[in-house]
């Protein structure tokens, strides 16, 4: 019997995603979880043969959910579903253990095949990822200067850029604003800039938000 948990805090999501699965996978159970806490108590509880997981998850974060989650089971694949483009996330999710990343706007055919192919012990590298990866690859020098950036860092950045405040970003990320204050600065010594609205004109300009 194969087990599917799905983990996405929109329930239309996680609905469709079933939908999905279940005409492909005809013998296939699913989990749901709707925030980070349910996530990694079911994986605790329960035996499952791979994860879909949103990054956008309440009560946590998905990029630190899937270190956890690899951590804590190195074994159990996961598969990254994002409304994030390829540019933005699949590199730093592929780091961190993912067996493949891909965009919510994929075709449903897409999503099937990625999870045959990672139930069959590979992974998922879609044509954007892949360019991506290549691009990683490249010399640090010709590389843009968030892609430079730790993962925390990042995420603090597009945080800034969407117009939040130290106090909201803490309480998100389940940080002190000390903390968020620490990375902040060094992101902005990092890219070399002085302000939020620098970083939030180069987010915008990059299509980080």
């Amino acid at each position: 019997m194969l087990k599917i948990l799905l983990a996405d805090d929109h329930a239309v999501v996680r609905q469709g995603v079933k939908h999905i699965l279940a005409e492909a996978f005809v013998q296939a159970t699913f989990g749901e979880a709707q925030n980070v806490h349910e996530l990694l108590t079911l994986i605790c509880n329960e035996h499952w043969d791979i994860v879909v997981l949103d990054l956008g998850m309440p009560e946590g974060n998905g990029l630190e959910a899937l270190k956890q989650i690899k951590h804590d089971h190195p074994h159990l694949p996961v598969l990254i579903l994002s409304m994030f483009p390829e540019d933005q996330y699949a590199v730093r999710t592929i780091r961190a253990g993912a067996a493949g990343y891909l965009n919510k706007e994929s075709a449903p055919e897409e999503l099937v095949q990625a999870i045959r192919k990672i139930l069959h012990g590979g992974q998922y590298i879609s044509a954007a990822v892949a360019d991506e990866l290549v691009m990683y690859a490249r010399n640090d020098d010709d590389q843009p200067l968030h892609k430079q950036l730790s993962d925390r860092e990042y995420q603090v950045l597009c945080l800034i850029a969407s117009g939040k405040e130290v106090k909201e970003i803490s309480t998100e990320l389940a940080l002190s604003a000390k903390t968020i204050s620490t990375y902040r600065s060094r992101l902005l010594e990092k890219m070399n800039m002085e302000t939020n609205a620098e970083l939030t004109f180069y987010a915008i300009k990059n299509g980080l938000v």
